[in-house]
This record gives C-alpha cells, structure tokens and sequence, in this order.
C-alpha cells in the first residue's frame, strides 16, 4: 500500500530460510527487498532516503535493510550512519524454541536504565545486549545455547533471540564448530557482508 501510486500489480513468491522468530530480521529484511524491488520494476526512481522513509512505517529494522548496507542505528532505527566491518563467518545455532520479542519488551526484569552505546565504544568492544541475561534466565533452552557456544568463542543473542550466534575468521572454523553440534539444535553457517547482494540484482 505505500507504494500503490505506482502499482503496476506483482506476483510475489518467498522461499524463506530464515527461521520464524528467531531474532535474525527476517521479516524485516523480506518487506525492504520487497520496497526495493517494486521501486525497481515499477520504475519509480525513489530515492533510498525516501524508501527509508516509508520503510521505518513498517517496523524499526526495515529502514537498515532498504539501505543495504551496514550501518550504526540510533532512534528507533531510522537515524543510519554506514560503517563498514570485518565480514566475519558465523554460526548461528537456532534452539528449539520461540522468544516473543513483546513479552522480552514488557517484562519487568528487563534493564531500561544503561547507557546508550555510542559508535566509538562499539569499536572498542561494547556490544552488550540488555535483553540477553533476561533470555537466558526466562528461555533455559537459549542459555544451553549461549553455553555451548561460548566453548568456541563469544556467544550472544540476535537481538531478543531466540537464536544465538559467535563470530570466526574463516568458514572453515565456523564449519569445524558446527560438526560439533548437539542434533537438537539447527545450526547457519553465513558470511557477513557490508553491502546486501540485491544491490547487484537490481542493476
């Protein structure tokens, strides 16, 4: 609907792999290729501060993923600042259950008072996540997790989780971890990027 000035109508299908709730941005991601694409087919030559725009209307991580890029977010997600990072190798090990992100939210017991991180403290090392102690105490299932992996390096939740993941130089040390890993568990081994391959598709 908030690109229906242009619609020329589309088929849409998804062959999603992203697991369902497991704090990756799946959903997120999905609905800004969408906004890219439809800007790209229709021909609407909207600028990505414009899609950005209508992005953040359909929830606070979309606007970083019409960007395609990695970025620093500040406000609710929608203040972007390009940075770029080691693309590192990760596993993400997917437990078998699901973290309802409203209810990590509202909790009681979730830390609301810390300080904001500030981009030059990330790059020194602050990467806490207020919501992962609260996780690991409400989700038994993601704190065996964050404990296995921690025995290959730093562990940390995506986010409200469900879902945790450590970072490794090549993919065949992630790979070495993930033939380690318990059969109760789903495990990604993915390559991190600074900029998203539908900037080459839509060329």
């Amino acid at each position: 609907r908030l690109l229906r000035h242009g619609s020329r109508g589309a088929h849409i299908t998804l062959d999603k792999h992203i697991p369902a709730g497991g704090g990756l941005g799946g959903g997120s991601s999905n609905a800004a290729t969408t906004l890219l694409a439809l800007n790209h087919l229709w021909g609407l030559n909207m600028a990505p501060t414009e899609l950005q725009a209508l992005a953040v209307e359909l929830g606070a991580d979309v606007p970083v993923f019409v960007g395609a890029r990695t970025a620093w977010a500040e406000g609710i997600g929608e203040i972007l600042t390009p940075i770029d990072l080691p693309e590192q190798w990760f596993l993400i090990v997917v437990p078998d259950c699901h973290v309802a992100t409203s209810e990590i939210f509202s909790h009681q017991q979730l830390t609301r008072n810390s300080p904001p991180i500030k981009m030059a403290s990330f790059f020194e090392g602050d990467s806490r996540n207020d919501c992962q102690r609260l996780v690991r105490r409400l989700y038994p299932e993601v704190d065996k997790a964050l404990k296995w992996l921690e025995n290959f390096g730093e562990a940390r939740l995506t986010g409200t989780g469900a879902c945790v993941f450590a970072g490794f130089s090549t993919a065949t040390e992630a790979r070495a971890a993930q033939r380690h890993l318990p059969h109760k568990w789903a495990g990604i081994v993915a390559q991190g990027v600074n900029k998203s391959p539908i900037l080459r598709a839509l060329v």
